[in-house]
């Protein structure tokens, strides 16, 4: 989960699903040693009309619990089999045989190669770009090019530049052939975006209001653009870094985006319900640079996790207990 400050995300592309709010799934982590059974949180998401789910590694559990399901899967292919993928076309095809074909009853709609790589962790982010090719000639050679998009997930500390939003730039030369990789194959930018972080970081500057959704008036005026909040400023962000490099095309699906409920600064049960309730009922609108244009969100999580690392709060992200009680009232329909 990324830890940053002004930065970019979100997109345009709508998932259709009866009695649930197009655009918007939910992460589901399991750092936990108490968490609810796959079939268990599988059937949790469906009583709550959630259209989408991410997992971070290929979960043999999880995805036969999925199969049948029609619930949208972002699917990670994890950094440790970063390396070995990016350097033998075989090894990836026996990932996407393993983990994807096997699975004919679960409705993958991408594959993250790699989760905040860049530019978090150099060593690793060379073996993006050539993974995410041998994944693409994977998944060609099994027919699914037109049902699975691959791409990669990146923080907003991928950005060099970030305000005004129109100056939105990408800090690593990398990111260019990986835009035009994603706009080759019609494929999205997988965006990880944490108000919550931006505010923490730099609250003598940004209003509570603006990083909630809940400010009466624009906030940050962009030449014709007019920002009411930060997660559509932080979205045209990254909109403006992905035109500069020629992504134009490019949409951004938000990957990773929430709010703590408990365990440091900011993080309240009221905080965290304002800002996911609000999310959830802001993607049918779009941002001011792609007005109109439904957003593709996942809230980061489904369930607290208590084997976590870092602060308290990256424990308390969850929309619900382990128990499977909620964390505070959300409706997703």
């Amino acid at each position: 989960m990324a830890k940053l400050c002004f930065y970019a995300i979100t997109l345009i592309f709508l998932v259709t699903v009866p009695n649930s709010v197009h655009g918007i799934g939910v992460c589901h982590g399991r750092l936990g040693d108490n968490l609810p059974s796959p079939s268990d949180a599988v059937a949790l998401y469906l009583s709550n009309n959630i259209a989408s789910m991410r997992i971070y590694w290929p979960d043999q559990n999880i995805l036969q619990a999925l199969s049948g399901s029609n619930i949208q899967l972002i699917l990670d292919v994890p950094r440790e089999n970063l390396q070995s993928i990016a350097s033998d076309p075989s090894a990836a095809h026996d990932w996407v045989q393993n983990n994807i074909v096997a699975f004919s009853g679960v409705s993958f709609r991408y594959i993250a190669v790699g989760n905040e790589l860049i530019p978090e962790h150099p060593d690793l982010a060379q073996f993006i770009l050539p993974a995410m090719q041998n994944i693409q000639g994977a998944i060609n050679a099994a027919g699914l090019q037109s049902q699975i998009k691959v791409s990669t997930a990146v923080s907003g500390n991928a950005l060099g530049q970030s305000y005004p939003p129109s100056a939105g730039a990408f800090a690593s030369d990398s990111m260019g052939s990986i835009v035009q990789f994603l706009a080759s194959n019609e494929a999205p930018l997988l965006f990880n975006v944490y108000p919550y972080f931006a505010y923490k970081g730099n609250s003598a500057q940004i209003s509570l209001d603006y990083a909630l959704f809940t400010s009466n008036s624009p906030v940050v005026h962009d030449g014709p653009f007019d920002y009411q909040n930060l997660f559509d400023a932080m979205v045209d962000a990254a909109y403006a870094a992905l035109e500069k490099v020629g992504g134009s095309n490019v949409r951004i699906v938000v990957s990773e985006s929430g709010w703590p409920s408990a365990g440091g600064f900011a993080a309240s049960v009221d905080n965290a319900r304002t800002y996911n309730q609000n999310l959830i009922g802001h993607v049918s609108q779009g941002t001011p640079r792609r007005p109109g244009s439904g957003i593709e969100a996942y809230i980061f999580a489904m369930f607290n996790e208590d084997q976590k690392d870092g602060e308290e709060t990256e424990r308390n992200f969850g929309l619900f207990y382990p128990n499977k009680q909620p964390v505070y009232p959300i409706s997703f329909t």
